[in-house]
């Protein structure tokens, strides 16, 4: 696997990664948390006007936008589910992973994501992280020549930061346990 993978502590809207992930809703609105965000940072009326004409996505999909005020040169933009059962594992898989093919087919090579679904969409903190890091690497796994070179997480608050930060070692773990 030729991807640097990072987890941080910080503001997503901050992050100079090529693209930021927006946790959106299916009509692509300015919203709140990680959402709004991203709209207050980018220029309310530009992205949303973009948004307006790729709007609905279905849940778990992708589509791009650009970044306009923000660092990243795209916003990559996401409806996670909005949680109810661990059978909606596969929507969130899906958003990360759709994600990770849209920055691919943007020629993107760096890419940060926020913890999608975990704010007002309710999913369960541990379960979304090892949702997100495995389809992170289940990627990379089904494309071992892709271009991205960088995937990041970008955690609002200590609590969410140290569950990613732990999955993330398990993970590591795993992988190196695997290897011997």
């Amino acid at each position: 696997m030729n991807v640097q993978i990072k987890v941080l502590l910080g503001d997503i809207t901050t992050s100079d990664t090529e693209a930021i992930v927006n946790a959106a809703n299916t009509n692509l609105l300015a919203g709140s948390g990680v959402c709004g965000a991203i709209f207050k940072a980018a220029g309310y009326e530009e992205l949303q006007a973009e948004c307006n004409k790729l709007s609905p996505i279905k849940t778990g999909d992708a589509v791009v936008t650009n970044g306009y005020n923000l660092k990243a040169k795209y916003v990559i933009h996401t409806a996670g589910p909005i949680y109810k059962s661990q059978t909606d594992a596969i929507y969130l898989r899906n958003s990360y992973y759709n994600s990770l093919l849209a920055a691919e087919s943007n020629y993107i090579t760096s890419i940060s994501f926020p913890s999608i679904s975990t704010g007002i969409y309710g999913y369960p903190i541990a379960d979304a992280s090892i949702v997100a890091i495995n389809a992170i690497f289940e990627y990379f796994n089904d494309y071992p020549e892709s271009k991205i070179k960088e995937v990041r997480f970008y955690l609002f608050d200590d609590y969410t930061f140290s569950i990613y930060q732990s999955e993330y070692e398990r993970k590591m773990k795993e992988l190196l346990k695997n290897e011997q």
